[in-house]
């Protein structure tokens, strides 16, 4: 018996993390089976179907600030966020309504951005040219209500997904792809892809049940897997959890039994409109959510600002590979003969 096998048998099986037997990459079990694409379709159809009230996911809360203005753009449309002397995150027109100076260069001054071309002083009321957005800060992100991309019944606040209650410890990442929404929300609803594209992050994935392509209540419409997820060559920590959408541009993955109970990994696809070469643009806002009544968490939390970019490496790791997925997708269902 190996040294591994023996430590293995000895482990508590209470313990968070546990030892990992050896993993032949080609020798796990082949999910393409399960991996239907009509279900996978019927479920991002479901998704797609939802509500969002026009709700955006813009940027992380701690990218907009009250010293300086953060640009962006979503669905082609220029936008400016900021914070006024209150903490109020606040959203308007990236243009200037003067001369269409970019104001994501504008000074903040008592809580207002003063355009850097002509002075002219800009703020959360609206004026000749300039209406700002509706915007709303979660804590986590920032969202924009744009009505006239979204298309949609309004509604007074997005959909954000529940996040465990107590101590948590957050991390956003960025990336963006050549693609659409749908196809970032398809990527993660096909959790079968998980060991076998992400050796590096997940092993002994198993999905333990599935959504019917037709005739699914609101409860049954979600992933349920078994994963675990490697902090170390040999050793990870096991966890159940479910794959959910509660609106059309977000997909959730929470734990539901295991390490970390309630913890959520957010995955928000944001539309940011087409490229120089005319092809769309979509960006991966994804939160990391971490929660857990560990004495250890609380020493964890207090040291965020040196695990958050750790956090925010592996979520870059796998989205640099996923991004691949996503756009390989959008490029075979729109390839023309």
């Amino acid at each position: 018996m190996s040294l591994m096998s023996r430590i293995s048998r000895r482990w508590p099986a209470g313990w968070p993390l546990q030892p990992l037997p050896p993993s032949d990459w080609a020798r796990q079990q082949p999910t393409y089976a399960g991996a239907d694409p009509k279900l996978i379709s019927a479920a991002l159809e479901r998704a797609q179907a939802r509500p969002s009230g026009n709700w955006f996911v813009l940027a992380s809360s701690r990218e907009v600030r009250a010293d300086r203005p953060f640009g962006s753009r979503i669905g082609g449309t220029e936008l400016v966020a900021w914070r006024d002397t209150a903490g109020t995150v606040r959203v308007g027109p990236g243009a200037c309504p003067h001369l269409g100076a970019p104001m994501a260069l504008a000074a903040v001054d008592c809580g207002e951005l003063v355009c850097r071309w002509h002075g002219l002083r800009l703020g959360p009321r609206s004026g000749p040219g300039w209406v700002p957005f509706p915007a709303h800060d979660d804590g986590v992100l920032v969202w924009v209500r744009l009505d006239e991309i979204g298309g949609e019944e309004p509604t007074d606040a997005p959909v954000v997904p529940a996040r465990p209650a107590g101590r948590t410890l957050d991390a956003v990442t960025t990336l963006t792809g050549i693609c659409e929404p749908e196809d970032i929300v398809a990527n993660r609803l096909d959790p079968w892809h998980g060991a076998w594209f992400h050796p590096y992050s997940f092993q002994r994935l198993d999905v333990v049940s599935a959504p019917a392509v037709t005739d699914v209540t609101e409860a049954d419409d979600r992933f349920l897997v078994t994963v675990t997820f490697k902090v170390g060559p040999r050793i990870g920590v096991p966890v159940q959890a479910e794959f959910v959408c509660p609106e059309p541009r977000t997909v959730v993955m929470r734990i539901v039994d295991g390490e970390g109970l309630g913890s959520v990994v957010e995955t928000h696809a944001t539309p940011r409109g087409p490229g120089r070469d005319g092809r769309p643009r979509t960006s991966v806002v994804e939160a990391v959510v971490a929660g857990s009544d560990r004495p250890g968490f609380a020493v964890a939390s207090r040291l965020a600002p040196a695990i958050r970019p750790a956090m925010a490496a592996a979520a870059t790791k796998l989205w640099r590979d996923d991004l691949d997925y996503a756009e390989r997708r959008y490029e075979m269902r729109t390839r023309t003969s």
